[in-house]
């Protein structure tokens, strides 16, 4: 082993919260982000009605919404006011309120007009509340509109529910198609905390380096070479943290896997080498720890949010569009994509990531441009 990796063994050894960032604090949060979307498929989310008719016919059309596998009609309420109480402190997701003149509408052949609230700012959630609202009210409609063919007296059971479903659509996810979420949101949110850990732990790894043996040291000869050859003690590190949730996600979950292993492995060391590079960057524009820390969280913090997994790229605006294109995660997780999702030819990925990430040779030259201004700093 050579002298400089038995150093840099030391210096993790005798650096805590080096340490831990490479080894128990990313398998900490990335157990918790899967214990908390273990379930997989939500269900029985709290919901409230207001019924203000009081019939059979509502109260069919509440237990309709109760038999959803999505709905859990939790409360019932006499009024707006009350329900929207319980709804702003979160005691419920939403609430639907059901008119008095409900049955005088359907007699009549007007439909009534029942309204829901929920929140959209709860993405997820609120997507799947009104798309069970939607199928409840559907399956009211048809039975209401059965019953009166039945009641004209021509027609079978059969050709009622036809009249009164004249069409029928059927969605089918094509790359989920269980409507797994934590499928959906794990295998996005992990890679987003991996690309953190990454750029944390360079700032981390640099920082311990000056402080035991000084700037001037590890930039003495040929800097740019000394730093990269520090780096590389640490890389197998991130290599195996990578490797882990690719096995976790598609041997141990089995989650659905498309494409091919050693493309995604390879865009992966690609991607770690860019955000190693970031970390370079972010402390050497100061050789201050806390504040290259604070940039790095910065710069990283809005990893998922701007990756355009639950959010389309196309209705970002400008500035978000713009960071989105600065991280080097929201490339990696659209490789990602390509290849488990939509199963494309290792080559085709590839083709289209190296172009985007050669853009970050631009950041080696601010690295090394940054190098030199630090030391002529020193020397002066």
């Amino acid at each position: 082993m050579k002298k400089q990796e038995i150093s840099q063994w030391a210096i993790l050894r005798n650096d805590k919260w080096l340490l831990s960032s490479l080894t128990w604090i990313p398998i900490l949060l990335a157990v918790s982000i899967w214990w908390i979307f273990s379930q997989g498929i939500a269900k029985d989310l709290p919901i409230g009605v207001v019924d203000l008719q009081h019939s059979s016919l509502s109260r069919k059309l509440i237990r309709n919404f109760d038999a959803t596998s999505i709905l859990k009609v939790e409360r019932s309420y006499t009024d707006v006011l009350s329900a929207k109480k319980d709804f702003v402190s979160n005691h419920i997701y939403g609430y639907v309120v059901i008119p008095k003149d409900f049955d005088r509408g359907i007699y009549l052949g007007v439909p009534p007009q029942v309204t829901a609230f929920y929140n959209s700012q709860f993405i997820l959630i609120g997507k799947l509340i009104n798309s069970a609202i939607l199928q409840a009210h559907g399956t009211f409609n048809v039975q209401v509109s059965s019953v009166k063919q039945l009641a004209k007296g021509n027609a079978t059971i059969q050709s009622a529910v036809a009249k009164s479903l004249a069409i029928r659509s059927q969605i089918t996810p094509l790359f989920n198609k269980n409507s797994n979420y934590a499928q959906f949101l794990v295998s996005a949110i992990i890679p987003a905390l991996w690309q953190i850990s990454i750029v944390v732990s360079t700032v981390l790894l640099l920082a311990a380096n000056c402080r035991i043996y000084g700037f001037k040291e590890i930039t003495r000869d040929k800097p740019v070479k000394h730093l990269i050859s520090i780096g590389m003690v640490y890389l197998p590190f991130f290599v195996l943290q990578g490797l882990a949730f690719l096995f976790c996600f598609y041997t141990f979950f089995e989650w659905p896997m498309f494409g091919n292993y050693l493309t995604i492995i390879f865009i992966q060391f690609i991607t770690i080498i860019v955000c190693m590079l970031m970390g370079y960057f972010f402390f050497f524009l100061s050789l201050d720890p806390a504040r290259a820390l604070s940039l790095a969280g910065a710069f990283t913090a809005p990893s998922f949010a701007f990756m355009g997994v639950t959010f389309p790229v196309s209705d970002m605006n400008v500035l978000a569009r713009t960071w989105r294109s600065l991280l080097p995660i929201s490339h990696y997780i659209e490789a990602q994509i390509a290849q488990v999702s939509y199963g494309l030819s290792g080559w085709e990925t590839i083709s289209k990531f190296i172009p985007v990430m050669s853009g970050y040779i631009i950041v080696f030259f601010l690295v090394v441009a940054l190098i030199r201004k630090q030391l002529s700093k020193q020397v002066g």
